[in-house]
């Protein structure tokens, strides 16, 4: 709305020059500013509205919209979930992708079974949802900080110069990424840690059963 308002003073007063020229030639030049402005300004904000198409959410298949109302979830909530659930599996592939690009991140990954335990703990939420708070740690902290320092240490190991504060620093960011892909996957063992204290509970009473089975 703006941009046509601003369009069609702009032909007012293209039009009311036209007239002044036709009686002054001296005009002109002014003329040839206007024009040359205004397509400036026609490139500059033509340029400034080419944004990235936005990632959409999956679509929601009925089985799967069944599985959340069964674990009583409203539409909104299952909005909110889908969304976080898609922007933590595009964390986990980035997180894949850069532990794939360099030797020691490779090691890391190989050493505490990052991108494993990450995948397994989507699984889990998504057979769990109404347990989403307890990953919360794991989405809104670990993973995005996780993610964060391999884009920065492949970005630095890039570069074709390094000085001994750059090596420092490398060693110092594997020694951080190696303490927050520990904490991943302690944050899927805690997120099923309730599954074998009912498998213990299961056992015992298996084990009683066996001894009275005995007597």
């Amino acid at each position: 709305m703006k941009k046509n308002l601003l369009f069609g003073v702009f032909l007012v007063i293209i039009g009311f020059l036209c007239l002044v020229m036709a009686l002054r030639p001296v005009f002109w030049p002014i003329a040839f500013c206007l024009v040359g402005a205004w397509l400036m300004y026609r490139g500059f904000a033509g340029g400034k509205s080419k944004t990235k198409p936005k990632k959409t959410t999956p679509t929601l298949s009925r089985e799967r919209e069944r599985h959340y109302r069964e674990n009583g979830m409203s539409t909104r909530e299952i909005e909110l979930f889908r969304e976080t659930m898609n922007q933590t599996k595009e964390a986990i592939d980035q997180l894949q992708q850069n532990f794939s690009t360099h030797a020691k991140l490779k090691a890391i990954d190989l050493r505490h079974d990052t991108v494993k335990a990450a995948k397994a703990l989507f699984k889990e939420l998504v057979k769990e949802p109404q347990k989403l708070h307890y990953a919360s740690h794991f989405l809104y902290t670990h993973l995005p900080n996780l993610v964060d320092l391999t884009n920065k240490y492949i970005e630095i190991s890039a570069h074709e110069i390094k000085s001994k504060e750059t090596y420092d620093k490398m060693e110092e960011s594997i020694l951080v990424i190696d303490q927050m892909a520990a904490l991943i996957a302690k944050d899927y063992q805690n997120f099923v840690s309730d599954d074998f204290e009912d498998m213990d509970v299961e056992l015992s009473l298996a084990k009683q059963s066996i001894k009275e089975e005995a007597k």
